[in-house]
């Protein structure tokens, strides 16, 4: 297992630029354990029924919502999480979430990695939070990489995404993501993201 000064080598030193509609600025030297990693185990996830039901099942409701009304509930969402992150129990949004079935399924997921994933989130066709293994610090995802770069994308995109230092949890992560594909139509209908702890790799 790499040593704390090792990765930070490994962060600082070994950040690469690729060019094209999925990548991502300052990928890592990581990136063809992490291409592997998502055309195998997470691409199950992505194709899992309860994953591919739960998007279904949100994109009926929040397809028509105006975009003052996502504004409103990404609001809503980062109040409750900055009250949790104080302390507080979690509010009702961020509560209904977390007690989804496809929710419980990702913590599931995330547990089992065995410190692989530190984080594990589902977003519908708006970009809005349908599933999370922890909370996160928005509802809405759309003007994030995570979601323009794999839902936009078409089916076979994947977006890998820069290596990240945690100093207080002294770890070196980075974020993949892919598209959620309707098997039935073919056609793109969500994205699921992973946060990656690349010394577990």
């Amino acid at each position: 297992m790499r040593s704390w000064f090792a990765r930070l080598s490994i962060a600082g030193a070994f950040v690469v630029g690729l060019t094209g509609p999925n990548a991502a600025v300052g990928l890592n030297v990581f990136e063809t354990e992490l291409g592997q990693l998502a055309r195998t185990r997470l691409v199950e996830v992505a194709r899992s029924p309860v994953v591919v039901e739960a998007v279904r099942e949100q994109n009926r409701a929040t397809g028509a919502y105006p975009d003052a009304r996502i504004a409103e509930l990404d609001e809503k969402w980062a109040a409750e999480a900055a009250a949790e992150q104080k302390g507080g129990e979690a509010g009702p949004l961020i509560a209904e979430t977390m007690g989804r079935p496809v929710s419980l399924y990702l913590r599931q997921i995330q547990e089992r990695s065995q410190g692989l994933f530190t984080e594990i989130i589902l977003m519908d066709a708006r970009g809005l939070n349908v599933g999370i293994s922890q909370t996160t610090s928005d509802y809405w995802q759309g003007d994030e990489d995570k979601w323009q770069k794999t839902f936009l994308a078409g089916p076979n995109s994947l977006h890998i995404g820069a290596l990240e230092e945690d100093l207080s949890t002294r770890t070196v992560q980075s974020q993949v993501s892919l598209p959620v594909v309707d098997p039935q139509t073919k056609e793109v209908i969500g994205a699921l993201t992973f946060g990656v702890d690349v010394e577990e790799l």
